[in-house]
């Protein structure tokens, strides 16, 4: 996923294991295994390009992480303590982020604009 997002256009199978071969040996019919199944999954959708799949992303990098963030908060029966956890974690800054986030998300549902 990282080199789809990474490329920002259609990639075929062949392109992302040319990419990958630097970090890893891997055969090609592995790729396309992983890309097929992500396809399937909904992660990637897919275009013709001749004989050929090219696949793109079907969420971007900062809306799979929000979906990880969504699925491990839905996991806890305390929702509330483990907000208060992760908050308790996490740096000053992105604290700081974290509140300019929630302040606008909260005005763009009240249909105001955040303070």
């Amino acid at each position: 996923m990282e080199r789809l997002w990474a490329a920002d256009i259609p990639r075929s199978v062949r392109e992302v294991l040319s990419d990958l071969r630097p970090d890893r040996a891997l055969a090609y019919t592995t790729v396309m295994t992983v890309m097929e199944n992500l396809h399937r999954k909904g992660w990637l959708d897919r275009e013709r390009d001749g004989r050929a799949w090219r696949y793109v992303p079907t969420v971007n990098q900062q809306q799979y992480t929000a979906g990880l963030m969504n699925d491990a908060l839905t996991s806890s029966p305390d929702r509330a303590g483990a907000l208060t956890r992760f908050v308790e974690q996490i740096d000053i800054e992105d604290a700081e982020a974290l509140a300019r986030a929630l302040d606008e998300a909260l005005a763009q549902r009240r249909g105001g604009s955040p303070r």
